[in-house]
């Protein structure tokens, strides 16, 4: 390989680009259930993962998915099926839509039926197992495109896992005396800042990180069902491990929204905009949604790039209600401090989790809310 120069670039003076919109997209009912049909009558794969990612025209690759930095990707099994163990430094969520089965990763057995949400955390080797009678199909998320452009997805079959508490390098006696425990960590400034050893860059504090199921059964009670009945119109899927990011993985959100029949309907008007893509699977009802010029019909079955990054939107349900999941990568933006926010168009731009952030929810109410 031959080198090369850098190239430099003159940009005095020159404004940052602002942001760039993808359009929103609807995946229909049909689309969907015809390509589960598709991929359960073709023939098993070897690893058994009978997959279809969803790409939206304005992704390129490496890293195709359905929003910038997000993939969706249809998986399907067909009973007694299994899928050879895997693991990726990707994380990933998963909504099943029909059929149950086991998912497995690490010591781990968790069982997933309609409806029921999943995280599967990064660098756990996992698979999954249709021990049921019907075709087995989910909804994966996962945040490997990003990763793809930044040349860094990795993924390996039949992984070996190594315990951390016994060292994975040849020499661990000495690897165990370079640990943060005995690590410099020296205040420099009255204000907090720090100079600190490099073992606290490679003996990094450990917050466990579980895979967890959310079931339907255990989630829906809490959803309204009826006007007035005092109970939620949006509930978060929240796995502690990633703390104040108040995301389902480190990278998503998962929500689950319930808007019962005989709401007062919401009057058409301005929308909201957050610099986070928002992806909704309609598992009820319908409704349309207004996403900048655009205007969406959907129905239950339905998914849909409901909230390309930094556009105005807003969502309608129809006179039988709707429910909804959403994933978002709300908690990687607030990791990457990227989180902006306006609730009304007209109102201020603030940074969610910050200083400039707000307190307290501010838009439309909804039931129960």
């Amino acid at each position: 390989m031959s080198e090369r120069d850098a190239e430099l670039l003159d940009v005095s003076g020159h404004k940052p680009e602002g942001p760039a919109f993808w359009h929103p997209l609807k995946v229909a009912k049909e689309v969907i259930e015809r390509e589960i049909q598709r991929l359960s009558d073709a023939p098993r794969p070897e690893d058994g993962r009978r997959s279809s990612l969803i790409v939206h025209p304005c992704s390129k690759a490496p890293g195709l998915g359905l929003a910038p930095g997000i993939d969706v990707t249809i998986n399907v099994l067909n009973p007694g099926e299994s899928t050879r163990p895997i693991r990726r430094n990707s994380n990933q969520v998963e909504i099943c839509i029909r059929g149950a089965g086991r998912v497995t990763v690490g010591e781990q057995k968790l069982r997933l039926e309609q409806w029921d949400v999943c995280n599967i955390p990064s660098m756990r080797a996992y698979f999954h197992t249709n021990d049921g009678d019907d075709v087995w199909v989910r909804l994966t998320y996962s945040n490997a495109p990003l990763l793809a452009k930044l040349g860094i997805h990795y993924s390996e079959e039949n992984p070996v896992e190594h315990d951390r508490k016994k060292g994975a390098g040849a020499n661990v006696e000495q690897s165990q005396r370079y640990v943060r425990d005995t690590a410099p960590d020296v205040p420099i400034l009255e204000s907090g800042a720090r100079l600190r050893g490099y073992e606290f860059l490679t003996d990094i504090e450990v917050v466990e990180n579980k895979a967890y199921v959310w079931p339907f059964e255990l989630v829906s009670p809490y959803l309204a069902t009826r006007p007035g009945d005092n109970k939620r119109g949006i509930m978060l899927f929240y796995n502690p491990a990633t703390e104040r990011r108040n995301g389902t993985t480190h990278s998503f959100f998962t929500t689950i929204s319930s808007t019962p029949p005989g709401m007062q309907p919401r009057p058409i008007g301005p929308g909201h905009r957050h610099s986070s893509v928002a992806i909704n699977y309609h598992y009820k009802g319908s409704g349309k949604s207004i996403v900048g010029d655009h205007i969406i019909e959907w129905q239950a079955g339905d998914l849909l790039l409901s909230a390309p990054g930094w556009m105005e939107h807003a969502h309608y349900f129809g006179p039988e209600g709707a429910g909804a999941f959403t994933v978002q990568d709300h908690p990687l933006q607030i990791g990457m401090e990227s989180l902006i926010w306006q609730e009304r168009m007209d109102g201020p731009i603030l940074t969610l989790g910050s200083d400039a952030g707000q307190v307290g929810y501010v838009g439309p109410r909804v039931a129960g809310q």
